[in-house]
């Protein structure tokens, strides 16, 4: 199974292509990680290829608006619930 690429998947879901502005989605997509961090979300959940869309919207929002929108907020709570491992109760 290949090794799975946050980078990639942020900007294909971006629609980015190209390699020019990878050092600053690089830059967002790890201040996005720790905004999520910071908020509860475990590093297993945060790590996970399942949060690359919720990752993908923060990194947008901060490329494209310069602020978090609702709906990723929204997100990054709900995210805060999932304990990893496909447990997804609150302990």
């Amino acid at each position: 199974m290949a090794e799975f690429n946050l980078l990639s998947s942020v900007k294909k879901m971006n629609g980015i292509t190209g390699d020019y502005q990878d050092e600053i989605l690089s830059q967002y997509i790890e201040e996005i990680k720790q905004y999520l961090m910071d908020g509860g979300v475990i590093r297993e959940v945060v790590d996970s290829p399942t949060s690359a869309g919720v990752i993908a919207k923060g990194v947008s929002d901060l490329f494209y608006d310069g602020a978090l929108s609702k709906y990723f907020k929204e997100r990054a709570i709900q995210l805060s619930y999932k304990r990893g491992g496909g447990d997804n109760v609150p302990t």
